[in-house]
């Protein structure tokens, strides 16, 4: 076709970590936002500063965010609230005590080891060394000596750190080299290197904003999915036969979903200057209710999985079938209420997932070769004279340690690739909305549909599967809903300070964030879920603390056991595809 329109692309990296600190100390229980800063954070930020003419949008939730800028700021008073951060930066290791050796144990070998251990010899011996004393059932990690737990807590951390640390920062490449009987002085130079990597992602990413490269936007502050705690019932669009709690519904729900996103916009603005144009539902779980909920209060765009698109456009329009996907899929839509509205953008589920779950095995070129052409082939066969926007949507951390080099080789490519095509814009939502509301002012032409009826569902499978209907999940449910009416019963009596009920509010927050009810469950590896069941309890008890209440005694009790057998599945958990 002659003068053909470009191909829109929307390449969306939602970054996402729950609040890892234990309220009342103030300490780290699990070390994995830090660590994905000086990694995929650090990365994903290098790779649009090298390539100036690659334009994508990155989603960071205010909780992430919040912990970043704890961590900055114990580097800067050297008051360390990480255990693990804190042994790097120990001087004497022979000295520490049983549970901090087995602390580093326990956790300096949590990778996927094909692309973070094995090739790093130095680092692979320290873990056959490991496996000796440990074999048969034994423990014999009494043997280990201080040099090794120094090499052990090194290794550890140059192994999460990111490509574009390595291949560019002297000192990681010194230590690398070096390998092995690592002095208190390297330790140090290692610890100061994180701060200082963790201290300039805000501000990386902010100038990114600054000058367009990026949009960024926000999520509903602590990650909570708004759908369900404004009516369980909705689960029943996507998921008919699914067993609810036992607690009708969220007490309070419709309050507390606006807290969240109004505690989202004020990080927001606070962070990166100006308010968030779009926001990325926390799971990319929608319902009307909540997308006008959205709309009220301020955003104008919002996006959700390739699923939901689907199911609403069979309840939009119940008696006519559902078109190729080739013809719906590739537009926003308006979701409207006659007073607010708000234009949702909807994932390309196969090319993500190929991203987020393929692509990692392929050579980078043969990846992105395949990208590109998937792109061609809609481009080519879209036969219509209005631009396709494609959005491609997913986690923008979790998937890099399954590829080679976290990823660095694939995403520099893709970056070019994409920058340089004919055919192919790179965009982001917000400019594409522009396009849609003035479009005398702008060279493209893109069609917005409308639906009337949004079928409630997530990105993941189009349902809200991942977090409700099954007994474990359930059961979580329900203990946040039991927390939820003590917390209500103790704030209408008037018995705690305005300090109290702060710190009473924050962390019923982290309790209503999604992560817990992703990992409970009996599909899920046995070691993560029982890190986040032992979590999500210790959230609630220090609720109850807060609130001066007696802890109920079945939270001493596990929740969810997992699945032993399910460690080596692909991503370890941590990330779904899009379809089943």
């Amino acid at each position: 076709m002659i003068n053909q329109p470009k191909l829109l692309i929307s390449l969306y990296w939602h970054m996402h970590q729950p609040d890892y600190r234990d309220s009342i100390s103030g300490e780290y229980v699990l070390p994995w936002t830090y660590l994905h800063a000086i990694k995929d954070y650090s990365d994903m930020a290098y790779h649009l500063e090298m390539n100036p003419k690659a334009k994508v949008s990155f989603n960071f939730v205010p909780i992430l965010l919040d912990q970043l800028e704890d961590y900055a700021e114990q580097f800067k008073t050297g008051r360390v609230k990480d255990p693990i951060l804190k042994l790097l930066s120990t001087n004497d290791l022979w000295v520490i005590t049983p549970e901090e050796r087995r602390l580093i144990k326990d956790s300096c070998f949590k990778s996927y080891h094909e692309k973070m251990l094995k090739p790093f010899p130095d680092y692979e011996r320290l873990y056959k060394m490991y496996e000796f004393l440990t074999e048969d059932g034994r423990d014999d990690l009494i043997y280990l000596s201080g040099q090794y737990l120094a090499d052990l807590l090194v290794w550890y951390h140059l192994a999460w750190m990111g490509e574009s640390v390595r291949q560019n920062n002297v000192l990681v490449q010194h230590l690398m080299s070096k390998g092995k009987k690592f002095t208190n002085e390297d330790r140090m130079a290692l610890y100061d290197l994180v701060g200082e990597l963790i201290g300039d992602l805000i501000p990386r990413y902010r100038k990114l904003a600054e000058t367009g490269q990026i949009e960024i936007s926000s999520t509903p502050h602590y990650h909570p999915i708004l759908p369900l705690l404004l009516d369980f019932e909705t689960t029943h669009d996507a998921m008919s036969n699914a067993i609810l709690p036992k607690t009708a519904n969220y007490p309070g729900g419709a309050a507390r979903a606006i807290d969240h996103l109004k505690d989202a916009t004020a990080s927001h603005k606070s962070r990166f200057g100006m308010e968030p144009k779009g926001m990325w539902p926390s799971e990319g779980a929608v319902s009307k209710e909540s997308l006008l909920l959205m709309a009220n209060q301020g955003v104008q765009w919002a996006a959700s999985g390739e699923g939901v698109l689907a199911n609403s456009l069979r309840k939009s329009n119940p008696k006519k079938a559902l078109v190729s996907r080739h013809d719906y899929l590739y537009k926003p839509y308006k979701v409207s209420n006659g007073e607010d509205s708000i234009t949702c953008f909807f994932r390309d589920d196969r090319l993500s997932d190929k991203i987020g779950f393929e692509y990692s095995k392929l050579h980078s070129s043969e990846a992105v070769n395949d990208f590109i052409q998937t792109l061609e082939h809609i481009y080519n066969t879209y036969q219509r004279q209005e631009n396709p926007v494609v959005s491609v949507i997913l986690d923008g951390e979790n998937a890099w340690e399954y590829y080679p080099y976290n990823g660095h080789y694939f995403l520099t490519e893709l970056y070019e690739a994409l920058a340089n095509h004919p055919n192919i814009e790179m965009v982001t939502q917000s400019e594409v909305l522009k396009m849609i509301e003035a479009p005398s002012k702008t060279p493209y032409k893109v069609h917005c549909g409308t639906l009337s009826e949004i079928s409630a569902g997530s990105w993941v499978y189009g349902s809200f599967s991942t977090w409700i209907g099954s007994v474990d999940k359930n059961y979580g449910w329900d203990l946040l809903c039991e927390a939820k009416k003590a917390y209500d019963k103790v704030l209408k009596s008037g018995k705690l300070s305005a300090d109290e009920r702060h710190k009473a509010e924050n962390q019923l927050s982290v309790c209503e964030g999604s992560d817990w009810f992703w990992w409970l469950g009996d599909y899920n590896a046995a070691m993560s879920v029982s890190s986040f069941d032992q979590l999500y309890r210790r959230n609630l008890m220090n609720l109850y603390r807060l609130l001066k209440l007696p802890i109920p005694e079945h939270l001493n009790a596990s929740i969810s056991m997992g699945d032993s057998k399910a460690a080596n599945d692909s991503n370890s958990g941590t990330m779904r595809r899009g379809q089943e």
